[in-house]
């Protein structure tokens, strides 16, 4: 019975790509006619044997009524709207037993490999134009120059109310009504929102002169413009005169020349790095490919049955499966197929009677090889940019020394620049600077005291009913900073004593001062000779790096902010506030912590004054540089709830995530601040901060910094763009730092208790091989007891070269090394996590 179903399954079926796999449907009927089922069988590809093997499959009864007529009207993977995930559709037809109506079926194949019924309904006439399923999903069909449509939000049969000419059907990504119609009305064109029943001007999509000669389009971007609801789009449309456009806001960009003629389907191959091809099918058989950034064709094929685009070999980039005819003769599933993306990869099998073919690894290993020659040419051009700037510091110190000789043998005034701002230092020193660097030497011997931060500017800001209060501080980090916080004293006038006023105060690590400017006010302070007396050509050497210096890269800087709300302050005009920065300071980094010494700072003071002006830099101009802007992008930060999410993509790469927040309306990247991006939609109860930072292809940490209203709407819009395998959890009560402590903990933890296994388990099998071997001991002055005493002896130095050298068990240590690399990985994720994950940059 299965082996019969099977044959017919793979006799002329209908056929479709889902996550990798292919799935064969067709309507069989049963061996005594009493019933017909649709059949399905999903099929994965098997690298070693080069060829598609049989991973699941099933039926479902569609008539119980003997000689029932069933057939397949068209199969297509779409987007379920109500659960949010990609589903494979079939629509099935069955005529009546009088032949005066047809009843069709939608059903869907759940993820339990069972098929379940989606949309039925009945017409008086057998679709024979062009039908489509789109997403919802929505089944769109022509008959006698009218358009029909029924979906799950619709529920019934529905006419569009205008009539047109020729009508294209579409989808729109990313917006919130995806499918669409356009067509030829009166002389122009028009597009009709299904979803909505809006009209819209259709040639902000395609022109008119191409609406008629249209066969096929693929939308490949769209977005709304807000104010003048322009509709801005890039479309791929494929014409009746063998031809390929390309249009940008319905205007013609790009043509190419096709092959063939009556193409019927557009789909998209992302190759990765090797770019983007579209893929043009036909009802007979033709198919070609053409590059999206040349618009030139790379390939064609005839004979074709059908052309399949998936990541069929799950290594994180697009294939296409072009499935040929003449299939089922020897009752395989696909006898003569070419899975290919035309970039390296390209598996064959019973293609024109040639031996089947294979290709070297997936593409991966090419792109971390390319990743890891870039990183050595930037390295070596760093490396060749350094070398070239010694050597103009020399050549210019050269001809200072020339000029100088000459000036001394001309008896005239030198005229040089001193040599500390030249950026070098004398190498024979004099006897007062060998004195200052006796004494540098005999400080740095001493013990390390504690010096109070740096505050280098204090601001504020103001946003809606709350105030934010931020200081910038420098501090040397050999000298440890803990429990940093801002509190707020007002002074009124009114009393004597100020009041406290209640804050929550965040602490932001910044990027640490440019060692060129430290440099800079090192030389200009510590220089004592005169530029116009030199005693003698002094040799030069490059300055080093000093890390015992506090103004060189032991400097840390740190932002710190107080958020309070305004109320307690509006009780004149104008209020003063003194600002006080409240710290822990330790003499060494490595001392205990349970003697604290708490510390007090004076910041200064700001004025409040509400009739100023409260609208910010950073919200007029995302794009500027400044000091100031960094300034309201912290205070942003402060005001507005974070949070943190982990997603993690199991099966399938993330893709360009970046790349489709900055695609939102209103969305800006912030150049002082360039990881961060901005959307400010209308107001400041309004406005989000998105960090989005992937750590590998398949996972990576979105931080949102909104409101929890503007956070929900957020994550749906993204749950609708991301993989159905995808996960999205919320990262709660730990960061970075403590995430890697405890994973060096727990790396720590596993290796002392693998090596403590290993070694235990050695000994307790020594333990047992010599209670075993006990016996009697005999008496020690006789002949047989000496050598009793002789092999005991033995034993204790073999047992003690043993514990010098410990032999272990191979299979043992393979499975404890095995659960070490997994620890490891585990902090080396983590580690890769606290270092690229900063705040500021």
């Amino acid at each position: 019975m299965e082996s019969l179903l099977l044959g017919d399954l793979y006799q002329n079926p209908h056929r479709l790509c889902f996550t990798g796999k292919i799935i064969l449907f067709n309507c069989t009927a049963t061996n005594d006619n009493q019933r017909s089922e649709l059949v399905f069988c999903s099929l994965s590809f098997d690298r070693e044997d080069n060829m598609f093997l049989k991973a699941a499959d099933g039926a479902a009864v569609i008539s119980g009524k003997r000689a029932s007529h069933v057939d397949i009207v068209n199969c297509k993977c779409v987007i379920n709207v109500q659960r949010r995930v990609t589903t494979p559709c079939v629509l099935v037809t069955k005529k009546s037993e009088k032949g005066d109506s047809f009843q069709y079926s939608l059903l869907t194949l759940s993820s339990s490999n069972r098929l379940e019924p989606c949309i039925e309904f009945k017409l008086p006439y057998q679709m024979r134009e062009s039908v489509s399923i789109l997403q919802g999903p929505t089944v769109l069909w022509s008959h006698a120059g009218n358009v029909f449509y029924t979906s799950l939000q619709a529920g019934e049969v529905r006419q569009i109310p205008i009539q047109l000419s020729h009508s294209v059907f579409g989808e729109f990504p990313l917006l919130k009504e995806p499918v669409f119609i356009l067509g030829q009305s009166t002389n122009q064109t028009l597009g009709y929102f299904v979803d909505s029943g809006h009209v819209f001007d259709g040639s902000m999509i395609l022109p008119h002169p191409y609406i008629c000669i249209t066969r096929c389009m693929l939308v490949l971007s769209a977005e709304k413009v807000d104010g003048d609801g322009m509709l801005k789009s890039t479309v791929v449309a494929a014409t009746s005169s063998r031809q390929l456009v390309y249009f940008e806001d319905g205007m013609v960009k790009d043509a190419c020349q096709l092959p063939f003629e009556q193409p019927e389907g557009i789909q998209v191959v992302n190759t990765g790095r090797s770019g983007c091809l579209f893929v043009i099918s036909s009802d007979q058989g033709h198919v070609c490919a053409v590059w999206k950034e040349t618009f030139q064709i790379a390939s064609h094929w005839s004979g074709v049955s059908s052309v399949h685009v998936d990541d069929f070999l799950g290594c994180g980039t697009d294939q296409m499966l072009l499935v040929f005819k003449d299939q089922g003769a020897t009752g395989q599933p696909l006898e003569r197929f070419l899975l290919t993306d035309l970039c390296g990869i390209s598996y064959s099998r019973c293609q024109d009677n040639e031996t089947p073919q294979t290709s070297p690894p997936p593409p991966e290993n090419y792109l971390l090889t390319l990743q890891a020659l870039e990183s050595r040419l930037q390295s070596g051009l760093s490396v060749l940019q350094e070398l070239q700037r010694e050597v103009r510091v020399k050549e210019r110190v050269l001809q200072q020394s020339v000029r100088a000789l000459t000036d001394v043998v001309s008896e005239r005034e030198p005229a040089l620049t001193q040599p500390e701002q030249e950026g070098l230092i004398a190498l024979w020193d004099c006897d007062d600077d060998s004195k200052k660097k006796a004494l540098d030497d005999k400080t740095q011997d001493m013990p390390a005291v504690s010096s109070k931060p740096q505050v280098d500017k204090l601001w504020h800001r103001i946003a809606e009913d709350r105030m934010v209060v931020g200081v910038i501080l420098t501090t040397d980090s050999s000298v440890p900073v803990a429990g940093v916080s801002l509190s707020i004293l007002t002074e009124t006038g009114q009393s004597s004593t100020p009041a406290v006023i209640q804050t929550q105060s965040q602490v932001f690590w910044l990027p640490a001062p440019c060692s060129s400017s430290s440099s800079s006010s090192l030389s200009s302070s510590s220089s004592s000779s005169s530029a116009s007396t030199f005693p003698e050509p002094a040799a030069k050497r490059s300055r080093q790096h000093n890390a015992g210096r506090p103004s060189d890269l032991n400097t840390c800087r740190l932002a710190v902010t107080a958020v309070t709300r305004l109320t307690p302050l509006l009780n004149s005009g104008c209020v003063k506030c003194c600002v006080m920065l409240h710290y822990v300071q330790r003499q060494d980094a490595f001392a205990p912590v349970s003697n604290p010494t708490p510390a007090v700072l004076h910041c200064g003071q700001v004025a409040l004054d509400i009739r100023s002006d409260f609208q910010t830099q950073l919200l007029k101009n995302p794009e500027l540089k400044t000091d100031e802007v960094k300034e309201d992008l912290l205070s942003l930060m402060a005001v507005l709830d974070c949070w943190v999410f982990h997603i993690d993509s199991p099966h399938h790469s993330l893709g360009d995530l970046d790349g489709w927040i900055q695609k939102r309306v209103g969305c800006k990247r912030i150049e002082v601040s360039p990881q961060y991006l901005l959307l400010n939609s209308s107001g400041p109860s309004a406005l989000m901060l998105l960090n989005w930072h992937q750590i590998t292809p398949f996972q990576g940490e979105l931080s949102v910094h909104s409101s929890q209203l503007q956070m929900l709407q957020f994550l749906d819009s993204l749950l609708a763009y991301l993989p159905v395998s995808c996960s999205v959890q919320p990262v709660r009560g730990q960061d970075a730092a403590q995430i890697f402590s405890l994973a060096l903990e727990k790396e720590v933890v596993s290796l002392r208790e693998c090596v403590s296994l290993l070694l235990c388990e050695e000994e307790e099998e020594v333990e047992k091989r010599k209670s075993l071997g006990h016996e009697e001991t005999p008496e020690p002055a006789s002949v047989k007891g000496l050598q009793r005493c002789r092999e005991v002896w033995q034993q204790d130095v073999e047992r003690s070269r043993m514990r010098l050298s410990p032999l272990v068990d191979v299979g043992r240590y393979r499975r404890l090394t095995h659960s070490m690399s997994k620890v490891q990985l585990d902090g080396d994720l983590a580690a890769l996590l606290q270092t690229q994950r900063t705040l500021l940059s």
